[in-house]
């Protein structure tokens, strides 16, 4: 029995090694980003077997290669280009960005544009719901988390009401976002009668990796003529008059015009992806009629896609700065590529300001994003932290004119993980409000001083410096 006991135990332990082995050298063939692999090599080194089984679950090409195929047939066609141009004048200043905007996104630059900043969830809930109580045609609404309070009981009623006078309803929530309400947002649509679908439900245990996959995309399309997208959900919090016991600073956009057809594109392809039914016919058709004079782009991104189109998008724009930068973000993580852009841009003589919040909601991402802040400052970038509530705000504006709002963080899940969509601009108006508004915000909030960073205590760095370490994970 012993020597059956010894035999049995060397097989698994041989096994195992072979496993690690084998989850070593996959990370090394097939991860691009050298910190994720001596990060995924050395937890499999550590734990041969749970690092591996770590591995194969979060760590591999997995998430890119099972979006695409589960994609095939549904990524969006590139649209002709727009009979109107960019501006001469900001289309001479941005050439090299509307360059590597055709040759990243499927979408070209449309003008005849307008785009409302929407700067709480009073102003954007009170916009949305009334585009919801005047549609005639149809709904597309996508949300990554769509909760059951007070905000979202309103939102159901509503699209309720909208279906019932013969609007058609589509309604898409992600399978985690999901999740963060204790009632399920899903089925109380649906027992009201609205066609409503989970972006990749998750069904443990055999969709956990599905965790990774996730649209955090937030869209709302009315009519096919108005559009709404952002950083803001559909919960309780971002109001001021209800802010709940977690308040939340959000900024939300609404944008009319030829590219509200962007927005509905990608709704229709996530909503054939997650239920098979692809949207035709007089309800879904887009307006695409003039309404302002701003340039707009959409920016979609996702772990299906053949380039990080955000990641490049926020290279080409930082190399493209001269005089200022200015970036709103509720979590900063970048990656050494980002880390440099800023930096450079900041030696070059730009001013280049970086407003973070004092502390999120999520003490772990705010730990790992410090060890980063010595060297931006060292390097001539301001930071700014902004005070309570939580400032969950995605904004970026370059020299006054070129404007980047959506759904993304500055974060390795934004930026490689998620399913996002952001919105370029070139518009000097729209910059200047939007620039207003971020001076504001900057001016209520405390600037980090090399002083204060270098005077943290050994207790914290080493607290921050291990949190860094998890960077890959996160």
């Amino acid at each position: 029995m012993d020597v059956e006991t010894g035999w049995l135990a060397s097989g698994i332990a041989v096994a195992v090694f072979l496993v690690a082995v084998a989850s070593a050298v996959h990370a090394v063939l097939q991860r691009r980003e050298t910190g994720a692999v001596i990060a995924w090599v050395g937890l499999i080194v550590l734990l041969p077997l749970a690092g591996s089984v770590l591995y194969w679950l979060f760590g591999i090409n997995r998430i890119r290669r099972r979006a695409r195929a589960l994609r095939e047939g549904h990524t969006p066609s590139r649209l002709p280009s727009p009979s109107l141009a960019v501006d001469p004048g900001l289309g001479g200043r941005w050439q090299g960005l509307l360059g590597s905007g055709d040759a990243l996104s499927p979408f070209t630059v449309s003008a005849g544009n307008r785009v409302t900043p929407l700067f709480d969830g009073d102003a954007a809930y009170e916009s949305m719901l009334a585009a919801i109580d005047g549609a005639e045609r149809g709904i597309a609404l996508a949300t990554y988390i769509f909760d059951t309070d007070r905000i979202g009981r309103v939102f159901a009623e509503r699209l309720q009401a909208a279906a019932e006078r013969g609007v058609e309803v589509r309604v898409l929530i992600d399978g985690i976002g999901a999740r963060y309400s204790r009632r399920s947002m899903p089925a109380l649509l649906r027992r009201l009668g609205g066609p409503t679908a989970a972006f990749l439900p998750v069904h443990l245990p055999r969709s956990f990796a599905a965790f990774n996959l996730r649209n955090h995309r937030k869209l709302l399309v009315v009519d096919g003529a108005t559009g709404f997208t952002g950083g803001m959900n559909i919960r309780r919090g971002h109001c001021r008059t209800d802010p709940g016991r977690y308040p939340v600073q959000d900024l939300h956009f609404r944008v009319d015009g030829p590219v509200v057809e962007q927005l509905q594109s990608i709704f229709a392809e996530d909503w054939a992806f997650a239920t098979g039914e692809q949207l035709y016919g007089p309800s879904w058709s887009v307006a695409g009629n003039p309404a302002g004079s701003t340039a707009c782009r959409g920016l979609p991104d996702g772990p299906d896609e053949d380039f990080e189109v955000l990641q490049f998008t926020l290279l080409a724009a930082l190399a493209e700065a001269r005089e200022r930068v200015t970036l709103v973000t509720p979590y900063f993580l970048p990656d050494v590529g980002l880390l440099a852009a800023l930096k450079t841009a900041a030696l070059r003589g730009g001013q280049v300001d970086l407003l973070l919040p004092e502390r999120s909601n999520l003490r772990l991402v705010d730990w790992a994003s410090n060890p980063l802040h010595a060297e931006l400052v060292e390097r001539g970038c301001r930071i700014w932290l902004t005070p309570p509530p939580f400032n969950h705000s995605k904004l970026m504006l370059v020299d006054g004119s070129w404007v980047l709002f959506g759904s993304a963080n500055w974060d390795p899940r934004s930026l490689r993980l998620n399913f996002e969509f952001n919105v370029e601009c070139y518009d000097t108006e729209l910059g200047r409000d939007l620039t207003e508004w971020a001076t504001q915000l900057r001016q209520s909030s405390r600037r980090l001083s090399l002083e204060e960073i270098r005077h943290r205590s050994i207790v914290l760095r080493l607290r921050d410096g291990a949190a860094r370490l998890l960077t890959p994970y996160l």
